[in-house]
């Protein structure tokens, strides 16, 4: 049996210690990190973009199928996200946990290595954090810092009538791959002797448990000078993401059903499930894909990045939220994504 090492014979400064001493620094704007009471940043007259997120074992994650390097990764990945998705550059995270005597140092470090790797991949800082005991199961709360030129940064609340509505990738993968795990998992508790069978939905499985954020359209917005008229990123599902932008800015949508960007491996998946590939599209949630607007004499310039579909456009509020399917229909579009506070 591997060695396991009790969180208590570390105490709670030699567990941060031991859990932070392999990062370095990447960014020239982190004066102090880890170490101190406070970090210390300097943006050098950039604006601070700051948001954060709670991941809770048992409703934003399952550890029966999800690896500790997987998702110390990914709960990095969902507050890059949302700094991307206000058109901002992340350079710093903060990290804290609260974990139960269950976890081992071991166990731990496994966790801090995803949260390095994401680290590492997108050239950002960890500064600081907390950890802390918890009755219950894990919690992750992480907070992340970003940096953006002053007036660059993009809201929910300023598309306008005829913009183009885009998405960035495809769509339902995630939950799809949630879908998976889930039936795999009620499989193996009703006889732990049957192996899960994840043959050829390695893209689903990988689309839940390793995310990526979308630094690579930030990256190419700057460099072919478009600036999105409103953008958030898509965490709950587009049909959900779509109703917010509309909302915020007080307009009305048109959706096409035969323009929603759907893995082909991802379509075979919801076949083979028995489900709807435009419903999981609409509302899976948890792809981390960025949905934007966008001014129409802009659509030349983004033709050129195959990982961006337009997907309708922006109308009066008085046309209401719509989508209009292959046949030709409209639907009224309503938000059946993913909500935090369902039972």
């Amino acid at each position: 049996m591997e060695n396991r090492t009790e969180i208590a014979t570390l105490g709670e400064f030699g567990l941060i210690e031991h859990l932070t001493k392999n990062f370095e620094i990447q960014n020239a704007s982190t004066i102090v990190s880890v170490g101190d009471d406070a970090a210390v940043i300097d943006h050098f007259g950039k604006q601070t973009v700051i948001t954060t997120d709670l991941l809770l074992e048992g409703v934003h994650f399952d550890l029966m199928y999800t690896p500790l390097k997987h998702l110390g990764y990914k709960s990095i990945i969902v507050n890059l996200s949302d700094v991307y998705a206000m058109n901002a550059q992340p350079t710093h995270v903060t990290v804290s946990i609260g974990i139960s005597n269950r976890f081992s140092v071991e166990a731990l470090t496994e966790l801090y290595e995803g949260i390095y790797a994401a680290c590492e991949k997108y050239g950002v800082d960890l500064i600081g954090g907390d950890t802390s005991t918890s009755k219950k199961g894990m919690v992750i709360s992480v907070t992340a810092i970003g940096e953006v030129a002053p007036d660059k940064f993009v809201k929910r609340s300023t598309a306008r009538k005829g913009d183009l509505i885009c998405v960035t990738g495809d769509l339902g993968g995630a939950f799809l791959g949630l879908t998976l795990m889930e039936r795999e998992k009620r499989i193996f508790l009703e006889n732990p002797n049957i192996q899960p069978n994840l043959e050829g939905e390695d893209y689903i499985v990988g689309r839940l448990l390793k995310p990526e954020a979308r630094r690579d359209i930030i990256a190419f917005f700057e460099q072919n000078n478009i600036m999105p008229t409103a953008m958030m990123d898509i965490s709950d599902g587009l049909s959900s993401e779509v109703l917010h932008l509309c909302k915020q800015s007080n307009l009305g949508c048109r959706l096409y059903e035969d323009k929603l960007p759907i893995h082909e491996r991802s379509r075979a998946a919801a076949f083979k499930f028995g489900l709807d590939p435009t419903v999981c599209a609409l509302n899976g949630g948890e792809d981390y894909e960025l949905v934007f607007t966008l001014k129409q004499e802009d659509y030349d310039a983004i033709t050129l990045n195959e990982e961006i579909a337009v997907v309708g456009y922006m109308t009066d509020v008085e046309e209401g939220k719509k989508m209009i399917s292959r046949g030709g229909n409209l639907y009224d579009i309503t938000a059946q994504g993913w909500n935090a506070f369902q039972g």
